[in-house]
Formats: structure tokens, C-alpha cells, sequence
């Protein structure tokens, strides 16, 4: 007979590559050639080009396998669609640092058509390096279909979008006030800006009246954008600067005459009560100014130095000119005072330098009229939102949306499709590169310079990616796709964008559901940061505990929006786990070899049978609830208590007896263990890919040598990954007696390790079983087994004659048991433990006596009552069994 013998231990790092190989050559994770089950959709992410593996990654695909390997299973078309992002601004940064490095040289150095050349070729060094490292982590996706954002086709879907929004007039070309990146030299979205709490300075200033000796005193944070003041505004109700609305007064340094004015924006208890208005440099005060016809002056170059507007501070760096300028106002006796000040600094989420707010010419899309599709797909249930409380957030944003600036300064990307006419002005926007004005017909035409931002292509994603705009045959099949899963971080980013994208261009939503997930951060829930030196890095951790061992931490430890703190002792424990499961399936194949070859299928199971069985049948039905309402880390956590507290702490250790007799009865026990086991490494698979379907490919190929009674529903199939769910059973016979049996063995377990009782020693004990006689005695030597009892001295009886000398008594339920340990036990320990137990139960039957005793007894429901009332007789019997157990100890109460 051949022999199917597993090594002693599992070695991830032999299996992981081999099986993954196997899996994508065989063509597992592409959907079947012929539409035959309901599609499953999930666009994933896509990751930056010539990003590196981070856990924010690891997260993302271990949560989205999941999910897939999952619907495969269940006998959906399932799709998982992989590709990576040209992502603008970081890539051509780090071209740019890889330029200056290396050759001393700047972009603008070796111009535009240069610089794409090299970043293509930096593409193509590093591009596969990310998609190699999802791979490890056991992406099942279809890399056939693999996308990247500026390929042909996705740049077409680009184009169209921009032209169909421009024809609608929802695209615009405007100056308005931006957020200016000085180091990028860039324009940034509002939400690519991050305010952090730092500590500054208020400074205090008097601005002169023209024409008198008057001052008005305000302050400002950034003194440098005095020099873009275009005027000063007090409230129109504030007694105290009332009678200077209408007059002049003076830049400071500049002495250029600027107007008081008077608008209710003004917070007269804050500061002052007065404001210097700069609309060039600060969102409010652009509104102000817009609604008072302000100049807006810009006193910063591209780079945040001074431009000429700055009078003597031109050519300056701005902080630099905050210094001077403030120096000069002190000598000319303009200043107050300067004092600490908290206040929220805007950063660049990408280069975390302080963000200006600049007037600037750029592209925008007039998102109001698009957001309200976008609300309305939410809210009639279109789309689901999980977890459910992210949907008021979506709509606050939705609902006070501002148009979105969609032009970056930037080389790398999706260059914006117009063309501005040299000859009459016109801007010509269209699909195919023109040749001509569209207007005057002028050759005399050059496109603008400026790239889309990242997020305007990716906000096509999951219809670029199947086609569209062509009417593709997967567009037809797989769209609207079902799931988006990604961080919550990026709700607004990406996936609010994506909803609006979808429903403008296809008609459709682009998704039915939206799930998102946390921050992965360290063990004391810091964000993970190379400062901090608190980064881990999953590519180590793998190498490390294996790729199971990861997956299985982050989906156990998950929740949906929450954040994970990650422990890399977690980590180690569920590398243990991993290799649990390949103990028991070592123990389990060895069962199935050494079990008789023809099999008896009347015979009866055992109560251990029945009870395993029972479990197993309500773990499948809790995990498919769980998997319904998006429970994933509740279902992995059951799934892994069963397998590691159920079948193997207590099952596998008593199929060893039932082996022991051989026959039948063995037949029946490897049968147990084959179908309980053979459908756990089902329901663990999206969880743990590698370790199952290596397992599973074993305990297949055991079985298959034996007769066809150890094949199990539904037959084998080639591989795990591709094998059909197990369903459970609405009726099934309860085997719940069998917890008696573990509740005793466990209470004399915890007493011989109280008692320091010697592991190999077999101790004597009586039990008194009432109306359980008949079961304990039964399960006798599961009882001298596992609690390693003597079985010359087990006593099992209806009613003890009287109470052993000098036993220690335990009292599980209804049975009463004694353990005679003389010369191992601590009597006056003994008679604290059961004194200290009884003063509990006494103080439980005084509570319930006075509730019952009182006006609940009348006004609750009578089935409440009636249950309090099994609750104090129960309370009352335990303590008078734990009465009678201190009198046998000699002492009475």
C-alpha cells in the first residue's frame, strides 16, 4: 500500500512558490471560458508601479483573496482583476531623485520627451516588482487581464471621459485659489492635503490709516502675506472700529493704500476683531474678496519664493521673508507682540512640505451636478456601504463638495487632451490628437502642458479596466462589477470618484458594494512610521512565519473600518496554528491508511462522533452567516477555535481510542475525521491558501487509494482553490451530552494541576452521575484517557453510599465527584477553595430570592420568571452539594 506520510513539520517556504505556479499555470483564477454561475466582481486597488509591498498592501490583498477564493468556491463566475497605477507625482519624484543622484541632473535639464523615456524604462525595471509581491501573498487574480492606468487603452478610456465631460461644460479652464506644492511645483487636490496640530506664532501688528495717526491692530500666522493684503475687514456691527469702514489705510513696508472693509465673517471676540484680507494666499479670505471685488495679488514664485509683488523682499524664501519683513516692521514701530500659537498647518500628504494656497490658472471638474447621482445611488441601496456609519460620512462630503482641480504641473501622466490656438485663442479638446484648430483651422496649435491628476483615471478603474469605452465582451459580462474593497482613507479619494465616474459615463453604479478597511498600525496602535522605527515589513514576516501566518493575523484581527494593531506574537501564534493543522492532518492521514478496507455503513457513530459532527455542522452554518453580514475575522477566529479547541484538543485524542479497536468502528472514525477535516481546510482556505491546499492535496490523494467510501460531496476536485463549499445541514441530530464529558474532564484536569498532580500519574475517582449514569459510563475510557484516571478505580455510580475521606469533590451540573488524592492534597486550601465557592452561590440565592421575593415576580413576562426561578434552584442545589463537600472534609457549616 502506498504510503501518504506528511513530514513532521511544515516548510511554507518549499510549498508557497510551487503551489502558487501550480495555481496560475492551471488557470485557477481565471473565470470559467463559458458563462456558468453569477458573476463576482472585485477591481483591485491598483498599487503604485514602483511601489514596494507595505502592510497597507498585504491588508488589502488578503482581504480581497479572500473574498474571491471564497465566491469561487460557492460556484460563482469570479473575477478578480489586478493592475498598477502610473501614480504621477510619485513616480516622477523618484525618477527625479534617481536623475539627480546618479547624473547630477534636473528634469528640466534633459526636457519632457527625455525625462518620459526614462521613466518608462524606470517603469520597466521596477514595475513588476509589486505585482511579483502580491503574488506572494497569494493574489488569485487574472493576470491575463492585467491593467496598468496608462496603457493604450486605459489612456483612451481617459480621453473620452475628459472630452464627454468637457462637451457637457462640466470640465472648465479657470484661475481660482489652489493648493500650491512648492517643492512638487504642482497643484494638489484639497484632499491631498493634510492638516497637522503644530505649534506657531501669532504675530501683532498695527496697520496705519491713511490719513490719520489711527491704527487697527490685527494679527496673522504667516507675516509674509502682509505684502498681498488687499484690504482690512472688521464686523459692520462692532462699536469699536465702525467709524473707519470706507477709509484707507497702509500696507506696512509697502505703504501701498488698501480699504477698510466691513463683512459679517469677521469674529469680533477673536483676536482683535479686525483681519488682514490677502485672497491670494488664503481660502476664506478669497471669498471675501470675491464678494467685495478685492485684487488678488500673489506674492510667491512656484518655488514659495518672493515674487516681484514683494517690493524689496523679491527673490526671498518665504520664511526667510517672514523674518525680514517682520525685523523691518519692529524698527519701523508697526509691531505689538508675538506669542505662541496651536494652530492646524497644511502639509502635503505626499511630500509633507506646508502647502500654500496660490491663485492659479487650472483645470477643474464642476462636480455638483455629479455628486447628486453619486448620493441618491447610496441612498436608495444601489450601493452598500459597509460598515454602515462610513455612509453618513459620504454623504457629508457629497453634500458640500467643491469643484475639483484635476491639472497638475507635472510631466508623468495622462497629458491634458487641449489644445490652445496660437492664432484666435481657442481651445480645441478632442479625443485624437488634433492637427488643426478646430475653430479657424490654424496649424499653429500646442497642447497643454500640464497631466491629469492620478485620481481622475483611477476614478474610471472598474470599467476602464473591461473595456470601455469599447463594448467589450467582459464590459457586457462583468460590469457593474460586486465588490470594492479598499481603505476608508480613501472614500473620497477614490472610491466617491469612482461612483460618480461610473454613473456619469456607463449609466450604472460601478459596484454594489463598498467595504472598508483600517490602518494597519504597530502593536501600541502608533502609525508606523521609518521615524519611529516601528515599520513592518510583511516581505520579513513572511520569510519569517510564512504567508499564511500573516494573512490569517490581519483577517483574524480585522474588523470593517476599524483600525489593526499588529503583533508580530500573533504572527508566531498563528505560524503555531499553521502547524496544529499540519499535526492533526499527520495524525488524520496515518488514520485513514491504518483503517480497515471495507466499511460498514450501518454502524453507528459514537457519542464523540455525533458531538463533532453537531459542531462542525453549526461552524458551517455560524461561518456562512458570518461571510453574509462581512464578519470575515469572526468567522476565521471560530473556524480556528473549532479546529484547535474542538477537533483537535478533544476529538483527534479520542479517535486514537476508537482507532485502537480497529474494525468498524476505525472505519468510522477515519470517515469522522476525514469529512470534518476535509471540510475545515474548505472553510479555512481563503484564509490560509497554502497550508490547506497542501494539506487538502494530501489527505485527497490518502483517500482516493482507499475505497470510495472516504470520497466525500460532491467528489475531489483538481485543486481546493477550485473545490465546491460545504454546505450544512438545517436538521441535524445535537449531541450536546457529549459537554458533559468535557466539562468533568476539564474540572479534573484544572484540579490535578492545582494539586500538582504528576502528568503520567493515574488517579482514582468516584462519581455520583444520578440520571448520567448510564452516559459516563459509556465514555468511561474517554474519561480515564484524557483525564488520566485510573481505570481500576473509576467509580461510576447513581448514588454515591457516602462521601469519600479526604477527596477533594468537584460539582459539574448534576454529577458529584471525589478525588481521593491523600498525601497530595492541601485539606485547609481545599476547604478555602469550596468555602470561597459556596459564600458565591450563597450570595446568588439571597440576590434571586430578594428579586423574586419583590415586584419583578409580578410584572415581568412569566417565562422570565420562570427562569429566574431554575436559576435559583440551581444556585440552591450546588450549594448544598458544596455543604455536604466541607462536611466530608471535616468542617461543618
Amino acid at each position: 500500500m502506498t504510503e501518504f506520510m506528511l513530514s513532521k513539520t511544515y516548510d511554507f517556504q518549499a510549498v508557497e512558490k510551487r503551489l502558487y505556479e501550480w495555481w496560475e499555470e492551471s488557470g485557477f483564477f481565471k473565470p470559467s471560458e463559458e458563462p456558468d454561475g453569477e458573476p463576482y466582481v472585485i477591481s483591485m486597488p491598483p498599487p503604485n508601479v514602483t511601489g514596494e509591498l507595505h502592510l497597507g498592501h498585504a491588508m488589502f490583498v488578503a482581504l480581497e483573496d479572500m473574498m474571491i477564493r471564497y465566491q469561487r468556491m460557492k460556484g460563482r463566475d469570479a473575477l478578480w482583476v489586478p493592475g498598477t497605477d502610473h501614480a504621477g507625482i510619485a513616480t516622477q519624484l523618484q525618477v527625479e531623485k534617481h536623475l539627480l543622484k546618479t547624473e547630477n541632473l534636473r528634469r528640466d535639464d534633459i526636457g519632457r520627451e527625455e525625462f518620459l523615456r526614462r521613466t518608462w524604462e524606470w517603469k520597466k525595471k521596477h514595475g513588476g516588482m509589486i505585482t511579483n509581491q502580491l503574488r506572494r501573498l497569494g493574489a488569485s487574480c487574472d493576470w491575463s487581464r492585467e491593467r496598468f492606468t496608462l496603457d493604450e487603452g486605459l489612456s483612451r478610456a481617459v480621453r473620452e471621459a475628459f472630452f464627454q465631460y468637457y462637451k457637457q461644460g462640466l470640465i472648465y479652464r479657470d484661475s481660482y485659489l489652489i493648493n500650491w506644492s512648492p517643492g512638487l511645483k504642482t497643484a494638489v487636490s484639497d484632499l491631498e492635503v493634510e492638516y497637522t496640530e503644530e505649534q506657531g506664532t501669532l504675530y501683532y501688528f498695527n496697520y496705519p490709516l491713511a490719513d490719520s495717526d489711527e491704527n487697527i491692530p490685527v494679527a496673522t500666522t504667516r507675516p509674509e502675506t502682509i505684502l498681498g493684503d488687499t484690504a482690512v475687514a472688521v464686523h459692520p456691527e462692532d462699536d469699536q472700529y465702525r467709524h473707519l469702514i470706507g477709509k484707507s489705510c497702509l500696507v506696512p513696508i509697502l505703504n501701498r493704500e488698501i480699504p477698510v472693509i466691513a463683512d459679517d465673517y469677521v469674529d469680533r471676540e477673536f483676536g482683535t476683531g479686525a483681519l488682514k484680507i490677502t485672497p491670494g494666499h488664503d481660502p476664506h479670505d478669497y471669498e471675501i474678496g470675491a464678494r467685495h471685488e478685492l485684487a488678488v495679488i500673489n506674492v510667491l514664485n512656484e518655488d514659495a519664493s518672493m515674487n516681484e509683488e514683494a517690493g524689496p523682499y523679491v527673490g526671498l524664501d518665504r520664511y526667510e521673508c517672514r523674518s525680514k519683513l517682520w525685523a523691518d516692521m519692529e524698527a519701523a514701530g508697526l509691531t505689538i507682540r508675538k506669542e505662541a500659537y496651536t494652530m492646524q498647518v497644511p502639509r502635503s500628504q505626499r511630500g509633507g512640505e506646508v502647502i500654500e494656497p496660490m491663485v492659479s490658472t487650472q483645470w477643474f471638474v464642476r462636480m455638483e451636478p455629479l455628486a447628486k447621482p453619486a448620493l441618491e445611488a447610496v441612498r436608495s441601496g444601489k450601493i452598500k456601504i459597509i460598515p454602515e456609519r462610513f455612509t453618513k460620512v459620504y454623504y457629508n462630503w457629497l453634500e458640500n463638495i467643491r469643484d475639483w482641480c484635476i491639472s497638475r504641473q507635472l510631466w508623468w501622466g495622462h497629458r491634458i487632451p487641449a489644445w490652445y490656438c496660437i492664432d484666435c485663442d481657442h481651445i480645441t479638446v478632442a479625443i485624437e490628437d488634433p492637427d488643426r484648430c478646430e475653430s479657424c483651422g490654424s496649424t499653429n496649435i500646442e497642447q497643454d502642458p500640464d497631466v491629469l491628476d492620478t485620481w481622475f483615471s483611477s476614478g474610471l478603474w472598474p470599467f476602464s479596466t473591461l473595456g470601455w469605452p469599447e463594448k467589450t465582451e467582459d464590459l457586457a459580462r462583468f460590469y457593474p462589477t460586486t465588490m470594492m474593497e479598499t481603505g476608508y482613507d480613501i472614500l473620497f479619494f477614490w472610491v466617491a470618484r469612482m461612483i460618480i465616474s461610473g454613473l456619469a459615463f456607463t449609466g450604472e453604479v460601478p459596484f454594489t458594494e463598498v467595504y472598508l478597511h483600517g490602518l494597519v498600525r504597530d502593536e501600541q496602535g502608533r502609525k508606523m512610521s521609518k521615524t519611529l522605527g516601528n515599520v513592518i515589513d510583511p516581505l520579513e514576516v513572511m520569510d519569517t512565519f510564512g504567508t499564511d501566518a500573516l494573512r490569517f493575523t490581519l483577517l483574524t484581527g480585522s474588523t470593517p473600518g476599524q483600525d489593526l494593531n499588529l503583533s508580530l506574537k500573533r504572527v508566531e501564534a498563528n505560524r503555531n496554528f499553521a502547524n496544529k493543522l499540519w499535526n492533526a492532518g499527520r495524525l488524520i492521514l496515518h488514520s485513514i491508511q491504518n483503517a480497515p478496507a471495507v466499511s460498514n455503513q450501518e454502524l453507528s457513530y459514537t457519542l464523540a462522533d455525533r458531538w463533532i459532527l453537531t459542531r462542525h455542522n453549526q461552524l458551517k452554518k455560524d461561518v456562512e452567516r458570518l461571510f453574509n453580514s462581512y464578519q470575515y475575522g469572526e468567522a476565521g477566529r471560530q473556524i480556528y477555535d473549532f479546529l484547535w479547541s474542538e477537533f483537535a484538543d478533544w476529538y483527534l485524542e479520542i479517535s486514537k481510542l476508537q482507532m485502537a479497536e480497529g474494525g468498524e468502528r476505525a472505519w468510522r472514525t477515519a470517515s469522522t475525521m476525514m469529512k470534518v477535516f476535509d471540510e475545515c481546510l474548505r472553510m479555512l482556505h481563503p484564509f490560509t491558501p497554502y497550508v490547506t491546499e497542501e494539506l487538502w492535496g494530501h489527505l485527497k490523494n490518502a483517500c482516493q487509494a482507499q475505497p470510495a467510501a472516504y470520497l466525500p460531496d460532491g467528489g475531489w476536485g483538481k485543486a481546493l482553490m477550485i473545490a465546491s463549499w460545504p454546505e450544512f445541514d438545517e436538521d441535524f441530530e445535537d449531541a450536546d451530552s457529549f459537554e458533559l464529558v468535557k466539562d468533568l474532564v476539564r474540572s479534573i484536569r484544572n484540579i490535578r494541576a492545582e494539586k500538582n498532580v504528576p502528568a503520567k500519574r493515574q488517579i482514582p475517582v468516584f462519581i455520583q452521575a444520578g440520571d448520567r449514569q448510564e452516559l459516563l459510563q459509556s465514555q468511561a475510557d474517554v474519561l480515564s484517557t484524557l483525564a488520566r484516571l485510573d481505570p481500576e478505580q473509576l467509580t461510576i455510580v447513581d448514588q454515591l453510599k457516602g462521601v469519600p475521606e479526604n477527596a477533594v469533590p468537584l460539582v459539574v451540573g448534576t454529577v458529584e465527584a471525589y478525588l481521593p488524592l491523600t498525601g497530595m492534597l492541601d485539606y485547609e486550601q481545599e476547604r478555602e477553595r469550596l468555602s470561597d465557592e459556596l459564600s458565591s452561590n450563597e450570595e446568588q440565592v439571597r440576590r434571586l430570592e430578594k428579586l423574586l421575593a419583590g415586584p419583578f415576580a409580578d410584572k415581568a413576562p412569566a417565562e422570565v420568571v420562570a427562569r429566574e426561578q431554575e436559576r435559583l434552584q440551581e444556585f440552591q442545589e450546588t450549594a448544598e452539594r458544596l455543604r455536604a463537600q466541607l462536611i466530608g472534609l471535616g468542617d461543618s457549616q
